[in-house]
């Protein structure tokens, strides 16, 4: 029952909103409760229904009790207890009949040895039938596997009993053999049981091996061998399709693998370590079939995994006309995707793929790369020089025209792609070196600049490195690489990225060009600067590509410094050419600061070459800074920042080269000074205003250190006055300032090291002057109530005057008896608790007063 509302509670109500509208908004309210009320009213009759329909089930009994906790689950199904007990007795039994066929042999004649093993085998291999029969399947698998372990004990028994004298490893080629076609005889006869016919397989894997050690023959024969037999297992693999069968399909696959793992290492040493010819030959004659196998078993898989459960293609195996290959794989296709093939194989790889999905592509990928690695065994031993890698990377680009294949699957393709694409970084990989010596050995003629021409572009980069072998092939790689990328490619999505790579390459081969050619000096030095302008020309490169025309001609630069005219020929070249290309605005964040560098260097070696002084060079140093100064405000923002700093490290190396000779320094530091000063007249650098006053500062101080002006006086007044005009105009504008921020730098920068100074004078002026300066200081500061001038300049007052009076105070101490100190301690600690005692009782008198209030 809804408690009642009184007069007094409804008087007391506020009619927000207006009672009209929160009328409706209650109306609406109800409405909503009505339709849910008949929406669940609807679903309980249906459930009613459904309960009323369906078959009455036992009745539950009453409820007597507490419900009675489950009992322990069982932790292993009754089938898994079966297959174990049936395994571990199959295995004894196995061990009991090899025992009896070891230690009980020699007991018994020839009768009873003949009796009891054909009795035997014959009851375990006969055993299966009836159980089948009887539906005990897993009971006959286990007896099956006793018999057939009793027919290789029956295999040993008889080498021992009657062909002691034959060959070993011959007669286990001939028994495996027998016990392989057995076995799998026995499996088809009886269909039901799964063990017999992978067990057949296992034992086929033996004989033609166990033949060819028997024969002597060799590396070659045992590789052949293998292969031989993996591909016996790929054909059972490929031609066994009945689901029924799949533990063959799942033995052979795994004998072909293992097998031909073998197989493929031994072959692909024999090719890699061939002396001639015909070794090369010999061992690519092993490869090629298993190539072949290899492709044959991709384009099989593939044409069942591009099929869906119904037996459909799918749109990605379907085959279509590529549009167009390239280096890497970058074959491009019109299907559904119309993206290269080559990248798009990387997503089959993914671990969300299906193993029917990345087989077929790893498979033709074995496949194309024994083909090559045949090739490549045959092209080392013929071609001298190391040229076998150009050929070899010839050979991998050609492989490149089976993507044009429309029947070829679109999986095997993807294999075949990344074949090519592992030649190509293997080759690039072996041409890095040159390219590294090419690009790192001019830095060597940092410690000897200027001791002379080299005799040629070769002895100018290997001053602390040796040169490498093989130039010749590494720069036709690197050129192949290029025209790869360059040509073929012409989808759209790829064609940007292929011609930036073909530029790279290009740009490596012509940097390595000059060494590997032996070419003049001069030549090479020419060659690197066209280089430089080329690459700052290429359109094809984008904005990053401005980085190799920088390390070009940093290159350069170094190269230049073993002679004198070729050091300031480079410089001024490399910064007139990036002046001027800093003109084009989305390369200025590079080239304006480059432009400054190649400028800085130039003045250097101008005054180095001019006979001066470092610190006249410091002069001739400043005019970078000044014009980066002029520079930067027209340039976009991120290059305005590389400029000013490329222009403030040049300050630094003018400072540097200034800083043995003082009145130089001074000239310097006040030049920079004013180049502050004029950056801060820019609305976004105020803040070089406070540069501008240390620099002017700094060259005061040195300025009156060159003049041996030993008071600090002269070195902090000339920058106390400024910095308290500036916390007047400070303040003026902004009347909460502080007077700390306002006034205590300026104040500090003078009193603090006059005081300094004070403790280590004699005289009387200095602290006449400080005194007054202080009592000066202190009486503005309580004049205008200011706490900065009051606190620093009453400080140094009281500092000062007990200066003056230390004297006459240590002669008062020698005076006073030895009492009174301990007697003036004892009196101050006195007073402090006395206060101390005071405040308590004040806080307890105010306490009590405010609870007799309440």
């Amino acid at each position: 029952m809804a408690p009642a509302v009184t007069p007094a509670a409804l008087r007391s109500m506020t009619y927000l909103p207006p009672p009209a509208e929160e009328l409706r908004f209650l109306d609406a309210e109800l409405r909503r409760l009505d339709a849910h009320r008949a929406r669940l009213l609807a679903r309980r009759a249906w459930l009613v229904s459904v309960l009323q329909s369906a078959p009455p089930g036992p009745a539950a009994p009453p409820f007597t009790g507490p419900t009675p906790t489950a009992g322990p689950r069982p932790e292993a199904s009754a089938p898994r207890v079966q297959n174990v007990l049936l395994l571990l007795g199959g295995v004894l039994l196995t061990i009991a009949a090899m025992a009896f066929t070891l230690v009980s042999w020699g007991h018994l004649g020839i009768a009873g040895r003949a009796a009891v093993l054909g009795t035997v085998t014959a009851a375990a291999l006969a055993a299966p039938v009836p159980l089948l029969r009887r539906g005990l399947r897993s009971t006959a698998e286990s007896v099956a596997g006793l018999g057939l372990a009793l027919t290789v004990l029956d295999a040993y028994a008889l080498h021992a009993a009657a062909l002691a004298g034959t060959d070993g490893t011959a007669y286990a080629a001939v028994a495996t053999t027998v016990l392989a076609a057995l076995w799998a005889a026995y499996g088809t006869a009886l269909d039901a049981l799964r063990l017999p016919r992978p067990a057949a397989l296992a034992a086929a894997q033996l004989p033609l091996l166990l033949a060819a050690v028997a024969a002597g023959a060799g590396p070659y024969g045992i590789s052949a061998a293998l292969l031989l037999t993996a591909t016996a297992d790929a054909a059972a693999a490929l031609l066994v399709t009945s689901p029924a069968l799949r533990t063959v399909r799942i033995a052979a696959a795994t004998g072909a693998y293992g097998m031909g793992g073998w197989g493929l290492l031994g072959a692909l040493w024999l090719s890699w370590t061939a002396p001639g010819p015909g070794a090369a030959a010999r061992a690519a004659a092993l490869l090629l079939p298993a190539s072949a196998v290899a492709l044959t078993a991709a384009w099989r898989t593939a044409g069942t995994a591009d099929s869906d459960p119904a037996g459909v293609p799918s749109t990605t195996g379907a085959p279509h006309a590529p549009s167009g290959t390239g280096a890497v794989g970058t074959a491009n296709t019109t299907g559904p995707t119309d993206a290269p093939t080559a990248f798009g194989a990387a997503s089959l790889a993914s671990p969300g793929r299906p193993l029917t999905t990345t087989l077929p592509t790893a498979t033709a990928l074995l496949g194309a790369l024994l083909l090559l690695a045949a090739l490549g065994g045959l092209l080392r031993v013929v071609l001298p020089g190391g040229w076998a890698v150009p050929a070899e990377l010839l050979a991998g680009l050609a492989l490149l025209a089976a993507l044009r294949v429309p029947r070829l699957p679109e999986r095997v393709r993807h294999g075949v792609a990344w074949a090519s694409a592992a030649v190509q970084g293997l080759a690039l990989l072996g041409a890095l070196p040159l390219v590294a010596v090419a690009l790192f050995g001019p830095l060597g003629q940092v410690d000897r600049p200027w001791s002379g021409a080299p005799a040629d572009a070769r002895d100018a980069v290997t001053v602390h490195a040796p040169w490498l072998s093989h130039s010749g092939p590494a720069l036709a790689v690197l050129g192949i690489l290029a025209a790869a990328l360059a040509l073929p490619v012409r989808h759209a999505a790829w064609r940007p990225q292929a011609l930036a790579g073909a530029a790279a390459l290009a740009w490596a081969a012509v940097l390595s060009l000059p060494a590997a050619l032996e070419l003049p000096y001069a030549v090479g030095l020419l060659l690197f600067g066209l280089l430089t302008v080329a690459v700052l020309a290429l359109p094809v490169l984008p904005p990053a590509g401005t980085v190799l025309a920088l390390v070009t001609s940093v290159d350069l630069a170094f190269l230049a410094l073993a002679d004198r005219t070729a050091t300031l020929t480079a410089l001024s070249a490399l910064t007139g050419l990036y002046a001027a290309a800093s003109a084009r605005s989305r390369w200025a964040p590079v080239t304006a600061p480059a432009a400054l560098a190649y400028a800085t260097a130039l003045a250097c070696a101008t005054g180095a070459a001019a006979g001066w002084q470092a610190s006249h060079t410091a002069l001739l140093v400043l005019v970078v800074p000044a014009a980066a100064v002029a520079v930067a405000p027209r340039l976009a923002a991120t290059a305005r920042v590389a400029c000013e700093v490329t222009g403030a490290a040049a300050a630094l190396v003018a400072v540097g080269l200034a800083v043995t000779d003082a009145p130089v320094l001074a000239l310097v530091l006040s030049s920079l000074g004013v180049l502050a000063a004029a950056t801060a007249v820019r609305p976004d650098r105020r803040s070089a205003g406070y540069a501008a006053a240390a620099l002017f500062a700094l060259a005061a101080w040195v300025r009156l250190a060159a003049w041996e002006v030993t008071a600090p006086e002269a070195y902090t007044l000339p920058v106390t006055l400024p910095a308290l005009l500036v916390g007047a105009w400070r303040r003026r504008r902004d009347p909460l300032t502080g007077s700390w921020p306002a006034y205590g730098p300026g104040l500090a920068v003078t009193l603090l090291p006059s005081l300094a100074a004070l403790w280590r004078d004699e005289g009387w002026p200095r602290p006449l002057l400080l005194g007054s300066a202080a009592l000066l200081i202190t009486l503005l500061g309580a004049r205008h109530r200011l706490r900065a001038p009051l606190v620093l300049g009453g400080a140094v007052l009281v500092l000062t005057a007990l200066h003056e009076l230390a004297p006459y105070l240590v002669q008062f101490a020698d005076a006073l008896p030895r009492w009174v100190p301990p007697a003036l301690a004892g009196l101050l600690l006195l007073a402090l608790g006395a206060t101390y005692e005071r405040r308590l009782r004040d806080v307890r008198r105010v306490r009590d007063g405010l609870g007799r209030m309440n």
